[in-house]
């Protein structure tokens, strides 16, 4: 996935920003994590940055700009988990690290319940085309990194001849976004693990 670092984004020669801009899109993240993109205005946003609004189209560019910064740190960070369970050594492994991880950050200590990325597609007929593409990208890009990994498993007899490995990635992110969204309502990482264990009992799914 390709990022683009906007000039706007950049201070003007021989005026500093007066802020800490990691600290600043840290804070937008965990508002859109919280709210969705459009459950917050940018009133909502800049106060929680800590900045102006002119210093945030200064800085980050416009709301939706902000929100593919955001989606981008999450990605890195709290989701990171996603491409570290592409390395484990089995298909099995892979699915549980995968699960596993999506339970752990969407119930993180101190943090928002539930995925910053599920928030966005809850109200994406609300953004604009460039942060709907971007999350659709973000959506497509998970999906096809597991299937390729599930296709190698295939050709390494990891997995079952036929197994389609585009259903099994398919399989793997709806439990996650099931799980996002209980997280979000309420549900304990004791109950969500007990509710990956029964998925992961048979595996891979018929």
């Amino acid at each position: 996935m390709i990022w683009i670092v906007e000039a706007t984004s950049r201070a003007p020669i021989g005026r500093p920003r007066g802020f800490d801009t990691d600290e600043a899109l840290q804070r937008a993240m965990v508002v859109f994590w919280e709210h969705g993109y459009d459950g917050v205005s940018l009133t909502d946003l800049t106060r929680a940055m800590g900045i102006t609004k002119t210093s945030m189209y200064a800085a980050f560019g416009n709301k939706e700009d902000l929100f593919r910064k955001a989606l981008k740190r999450y990605t890195e960070g709290p989701a990171s988990y996603s491409t570290r369970a592409l390395q484990e050594p089995t298909a099995r492994e892979v699915a549980t690290a995968y699960l596993t991880g999506s339970i752990q950050a969407s119930t993180r200590a101190g943090c928002p319940a539930g995925c910053l990325g599920v928030q966005g597609f809850l109200v994406a007929e609300h953004l604009g085309q460039s942060a709907a593409d971007e999350l659709a990208a973000w959506r497509n890009g998970n999906r096809a990194q597991l299937r390729d990994r599930f296709q190698l498993a295939i050709d390494e007899k990891d997995l079952p001849a036929g197994t389609d490995p585009d259903t099994l990635a398919h399989y793997l992110m709806t439990m996650a976004n099931g799980i996002a969204v209980q997280a979000a309502t309420g549900a304990t990482r004791d109950e969500l693990q007990r509710v990956v264990d029964a998925a992961l009992h048979n595996w891979p799914p018929a």
